[in-house]
């Protein structure tokens, strides 16, 4: 469990890398422009601003519009302005409200029929796939003008691809923007070298990094950092230990943090832990200049939990609370810290703390008590401060999912089930439908011939996509093993165009009398 955490710290670090206000959209249309560089779009009036942002803010769940709102505004004759709207944007993406932040970007050309920047095209890139997944975010940039699509649209597909470790389409997309000469800068680079390091294709990136040096482009902290990284993952400590040998001769890049903390990482992975200590010690030193310093708290959380020292986990965690850059994701990271640490009790602490004090309810800091307390078999208790919990609010998809996930594990299916149920009533179209949980549940009810309740299941995927052929297919063989009639499911299919094929007729051959009822 430790090493999986550590290889999903790893990752988010790498990725995080470029991400700011716009997070790698923006950066990445900046990059790739030929011209100067995007400037940060200007503060709007604070007093309006807070005021919208407020109404907007007040609106919790992800399923209701925030479309009235923009709508009320307009016809109160208040202002509002392109950079207001862009502003918006980027703080419902600091609050991973991403379906909010999508509408009001859509409502910003739609409505008010204000023209789309290169950042705006790279930030609504990101924001299709974050909520209806990689196929909706492809078709996108592919209807979307050249002139936009080759000025800031390939950085944000890109660093798509790495994030989903596409690795064909990544190159060749990465071959387009060669060919179109727009490879200027080091951004394209970092992303394949992300994506390499996540793929386990450690070969290539020296072929990269050979690139870089022939086209005459400098590496910058985000290539030393993304190559520390990707030493690490391959466990390459040597490598990793010579370019940190190198950051310390660069007064620049040295004085990043996250390069003590990727070494960190690499030492506590092959068990160096003196020398993992004396990186977390370097990187407490920076982290004093920093203005900003929840991030870093949270990787010293992590680093001290990997290492198992849960004295310096509390001193780290009693420091962030002292320092009031304490957030939910704090409290998130320090349950599952807790949690791994077979603590679970301090991890139920540190909930009731965060819940007493809490001013907006966080779902997702209630998921991870409720995963700790399903890692023990303590299900009745999990679900109970879930329906306590739920009191007056409606939870999130990835609540009733943490409970599904767990009840799997420990073979409950029916349990399972019923949680799945819930999660798909919730309406969330970026669910997975293809997701471990859900071909687990579906995997049950058609092994329990169960028509009912796999009818239930795929009435309520239904809602959110089209149902494929696999889940007829999955459909079909339920009722056969039943002894029902399979007529109405091929009148579905019909209707849906899903002509009979041959895996279709395979499966009919299993019984004869199919369209008899059972």
């Amino acid at each position: 469990m430790k090493q999986l955490h550590f290889l999903t710290k790893l990752s988010s670090l790498l990725h995080r890398n470029h991400e700011t206000h716009f997070a790698v959209a923006k950066v990445a249309a900046s990059f790739f422009s030929t011209k100067t560089q995007i400037q940060a779009p200007p503060r709007p009036s604070p007093k309006q601003f807070q005021l919208l942002f407020g109404r907007i803010k007040s609106i919790t769940d992800p399923k209701d519009s925030v479309l009235p709102v923009l709508e009320q505004w307009v016809e109160e004759r208040r202002p509002l302005e392109k950079h207001q709207l862009q502003a918006l944007i980027g703080r419902l993406r600091d609050l991973n409200r991403v379906d909010h932040a999508l509408e009001v970007s859509q409502w910003m050309t739609d409505r008010r029929y204000l023209d789309l920047s290169v950042s705006d095209v790279a930030v609504r890139l990101q924001l299709i796939y974050r909520v209806h997944g990689l196929s909706q975010a492809e078709n996108y940039f592919d209807n979307i003008s050249e002139k936009l699509k080759f000025r800031g649209a390939c950085g944000s597909l890109l660093s798509i691809y790495a994030r989903e470790k596409a690795v064909h389409e990544a190159e060749a997309l990465m071959q387009t923007m060669r060919d179109r000469g727009i490879v200027t800068s080091s951004f394209p680079y970092n992303m394949l070298i992300s994506l390499y390091a996540r793929a386990g294709l450690f070969d290539k990136i020296d072929i990269l990094i050979q690139e870089m040096e022939s086209n005459g482009i400098p590496q910058d902290r985000f290539t030393i950092s993304n190559l520390m990284a990707a030493y690490v993952a391959a466990s390459d400590i040597s490598s990793m230990e010579r370019i940190l040998n190198q950051v310390e001769q660069d007064p620049e890049i040295s004085q990043s943090w996250k390069i003590n903390s990727i070494a960190a990482s690499g030492y506590i992975k092959v068990g160096m832990i003196e020398k993992a200590l004396v990186m977390l010690r370097k990187l407490e030193d920076k982290m004093i200049k920093l203005p900003r310093k929840s991030t870093c708290f949270n990787f010293l959380l992590s680093h001290y939990a990997s290492i198992g020292n849960k004295n310096e986990l509390f001193r780290v965690w009693d420091a962030q609370k002292l320092s009031g850059e304490i957030t939910n994701t704090s409290y998130r990271e320090m349950i599952v810290h807790l949690s791994q640490l077979d603590d679970t009790e301090g991890a139920e602490k540190i909930f009731k703390e965060w819940e007493s004090q809490c001013s907006v309810y966080d779902f997702r800091v209630l998921d991870c008590i409720l995963a700790a307390y399903c890692r023990k078999g303590l299900f009745e208790k999990a679900e109970s401060t879930m329906e306590n919990a739920a009191k007056g609010r409606v939870p999130y998809a990835s609540t009733w999912f943490t409970l599904a996930k767990a009840y799997i594990e420990h073979d409950k299916m029916p349990k399972a089930v019923e949680m799945l149920k819930r999660a798909l009533s919730r309406g969330r179209k970026s669910i997975n439908p293809y997701s471990v949980i859900v071909t687990s549940c579906l995997d049950y009810l058609e092994r329990e011939a169960d028509v009912e309740g796999l009818e239930e299941i795929l009435g309520l995927l239904e809602k959110l996509r089209p149902l494929s052929r696999e889940f007829y297919h999955r459909l079909l063989r339920t009722y056969i093993a039943a002894g029902k009639s399979v007529t109405k499911v091929l009148d579905r299919m019909k209707t849906d165009n899903l002509a009979v094929d041959e895996g279709t007729q395979k499966i009919l051959e299993t019984k004869p009398n199919f369209h008899t009822t059972g």
